[in-house]
């Protein structure tokens, strides 16, 4: 015996389907503290232009990166490159 769950009909019965979707365009999702030169944070502070970060993303900052934890293709991309001087 076949529930309705199994066999949908169009005479009226519902078939829920719950999908969760993610989205990369404004990175409130995300919650991950990224790397970007202090130079470019200034800037965009004063301009409102956006930044990008080490790993690729771009957005305006707004938020006290502190709370969250360090990307980690920021993070990786950041220990592979060289060390400065002094």
């Amino acid at each position: 015996m076949s529930t309705p769950l199994d066999t949908p009909s169009l005479s009226g019965d519902t078939l829920l389907e719950e999908a969760t979707r993610l989205s990369n365009d404004d990175g409130d999702h995300e919650r991950f503290a990224h790397f970007v030169e202090k130079a470019k944070i200034v800037e965009s502070a004063v301009t409102g232009e956006p930044v990008k970060a080490l790993c690729g993303k771009v957005w305006i900052p707004g938020r006290d990166p502190s709370r969250f934890p360090i990307c980690p293709d920021c993070k990786k991309i950041h220990e592979s490159l060289p060390r400065g001087g002094d």
